[in-house]
């Protein structure tokens, strides 16, 4: 569900006009903390925040676990591409994705033509503690978890290094990934923006 838009930081303000229209977009695995940090990231920003399995469940009327059991995992990844899609067209807002979307070719493509991608990484250990916390995670239902995660970051982690930012996400406070996140975005529109000039 949309969170209300707070207001902006006056020290970030210009970071927010920017971007313009486009969406910012937290890819990463369960555990990455997409969702906290997208939050902090949009209230730094004065930009609405949209968790995208949130709002799959919203459009479903089911839970994401229900999701999985009922129609499969297949079907579950054509609905997120679908609502991924028109979130991201839906900007300037913060969306967090759940971790198989950025996956997607289509999905990817639809963040590049309206956002701006943010991969949060973080080490074995550290998403085995966080996602330790929530049991509901459709993809850990085995008898060894760990192997389950150590697959994903295999199969995942060389196409979420596609985003356009990477952030290294660890045990420290919120406050502190989201500076570097401000301080990665702000960066990188330095970079898009004198691109532009040197095309011009």
């Amino acid at each position: 569900m949309i969170q209300e838009m707070e207001t902006v930081d006056p020290a970030h303000a210009g970071l927010k006009d920017r971007l313009g229209g486009r969406s910012v977009v937290f890819v990463g695995l369960m555990g990455a903390g997409k969702t906290a940090i997208g939050r902090k990231l949009a209230q730094a920003l004065g930009l609405a925040f949209v968790d995208s399995d949130h709002e799959i469940e919203t459009v479903s009327r089911m839970t994401i676990p229900e999701l999985f059991e009922r129609y499969g995992e297949p079907e579950f990844r054509a609905l997120e591409e679908r609502v991924v899609g028109r979130l991201v067209k839906d900007g300037p807002q913060v969306v967090s994705t759940g971790g198989g979307a950025f996956m997607n070719a289509h999905t990817r493509e639809a963040i590049a033509r309206d956002g701006i991608s943010i991969w949060l990484k973080a080490d074995l250990d550290t998403l085995m503690t966080r996602v330790a916390k929530k049991p509901n995670r459709p993809l850990l239902k085995a008898s060894d978890p760990r192997a389950v995660m150590e697959k994903l970051m295999a199969e995942r982690y060389p196409v979420y290094g596609l985003a356009d930012i990477t952030v290294t996400t660890r045990d420290v406070r919120r406050e502190e990934i989201m500076a570097e996140v401000l301080e990665a975005l702000s960066s990188w529109l330095d970079r898009e923006e004198r691109s532009k000039e040197g095309a011009a």
